[in-house]
């Protein structure tokens, strides 16, 4: 298990140890210490590697390893015939307890074009290396040849900014919600990337607008990835969505819609979930449901939200990342975030937290317009029962470390 808090640590680790060992179970910084026992015990752990002097875990070898040294990663090392290490990536679980989900280095690397990507790249992300963005940015970079510009956990967006751009990071990748942190600081102007990623949530058309507002030159992505099903397909149009005629029709991977939700089946899908009761990963024909709900409209598909995200309200069903879409498109709103508040009658209403882009000084007969007028606007996209019941304005939604948005049940 790799649980080292620094990323540059865990790079060398994980350069070193694939071919050696059977398994590497990365531990991510930001995932609570409370379920280290739980991940070493399913994945078998027999040793833990550590910049943490404190750890200690029943059963299981703990050795401390060293912040790396420059240069250290350019040393060989000699794997004979070597082994298919399992790389285990861990995700959240509707139970609280991680799911441990089995790749291998093929099926990371599927969607990497090897020798495409210039040497002269620096790439850089949001994310950290540990989880399956970050992960994907970093192979990337190793594959490429190229620079990779890691974040440190202890400094601020402005901070890695300016490092950033200090050093010309060229490509960059991140979540929505990243992105939208990011534009909050005044240090992204620092940066002039070439290429924008952006992947993790659903990318709706208010981001997609002002990233290719602030960066004019710089190619705009998003990609449909997750930790189970790989990196799906990717959208270069700059618009939300995707066309139709994408399904059945992507090279080296089947996807299809059924019951409403996304299957995809490709050499870049994990291979299970470890653990004794875990739920089976694929089904009968080797299909992942990535359980991410989508709507055809007049060609173009949208990802509509997370089938089992849902709020029912009157018995009817609303997707929060649908109505978050609509008003994130208000030319005041910064980012919003859509649950339910219960409601003896209808079981549920929909409630919304806005972030606008200026602060208002005080709640006053300006406040109460412009939520009226928020509330105008989503009722001229949506159903009535997907209309909020009541817009509140926040200073600030909470962001995971993995870079989503934290929805509470």
């Amino acid at each position: 298990m790799l649980a080292a808090a620094d990323q540059l640590a865990a790079a060398a680790a994980l350069i070193q140890l694939d071919g050696l060992a059977r398994r590497i179970v990365l531990y991510p910084p930001d995932l609570p210490r409370e379920h280290l026992g739980y991940v070493a015990k399913t994945a078998e752990a027999d040793l833990i590697l550590t910049d943490d002097e404190t750890l200690a875990v029943d059963g299981v070898r703990v050795e401390c390893v060293a912040r790396c040294a420059p240069g250290s990663m350019q040393h060989a090392v000699d794997r004979g015939s070597g082994v298919e290490t399992e790389w285990i990536l861990l995700t959240s679980g509707t139970t609280g307890l991680p799911k441990l989900v089995v790749h291998t280095l093929a099926t990371l690397t599927g969607a990497i074009g090897r020798g495409v990507q210039s040497s002269s790249a620096v790439w850089s992300t949001f994310y950290d290396i540990r989880r399956y963005g970050g992960l994907q940015i970093f192979l990337r970079a190793v594959l490429g040849g190229t620079t990779l510009v890691l974040k440190s956990a202890k400094e601020s967006i402005g901070e890695f900014l300016t490092r950033a751009g200090e050093v010309g990071i060229t490509h960059i990748l991140g979540t929505p919600s990243h992105w939208r942190s990011m534009l909050m600081s005044d240090a992204a102007r620092r940066i002039a990337p070439e290429y924008v990623r952006l992947s993790g949530e659903i990318s709706d058309q208010a981001i997609l607008n002002q990233l290719r507002g602030l960066y004019p030159n710089a190619k705009l992505v998003h990609a449909f990835a997750s930790t189970e099903a790989g990196v799906v397909f990717e959208v270069k149009d700059g618009l939300m969505g995707f066309p139709a005629e994408i399904v059945g029709n992507i090279p080296n991977v089947e996807t299809k819609l059924e019951g409403g939700t996304l299957r995809v089946r490709s050499s870049r899908i994990a291979f299970r979930y470890l653990g004794a009761d875990s739920p089976s990963l694929k089904d009968e024909n080797g299909f992942v449901d990535t359980g991410d709900a989508i709507e055809d409209r007049d060609g173009r598909c949208y990802f509509v939200g997370r089938r089992d995200g849902t709020i029912n309200i009157g018995g009817l069903k609303v997707h929060p990342e649908e109505v978050e879409a609509v008003i994130n498109r208000h030319p005041d709103v910064r980012v919003s975030l859509v649950r339910m508040k219960k409601n003896p009658i209808m079981g549920g209403l929909v409630i919304a937290d806005v972030v606008l882009k200026t602060q208002p000084q005080a709640a006053g007969e300006g406040t109460r317009t412009l939520q009226k007028e928020i509330l105008q606007f989503c009722r001229g996209e949506l159903a009535q029962h997907k209309v909020p019941a009541a817009i509140n304005f926040v200073t600030a939604l909470t962001v995971s470390e993995s870079g989503k948005l934290i929805r509470h049940a």
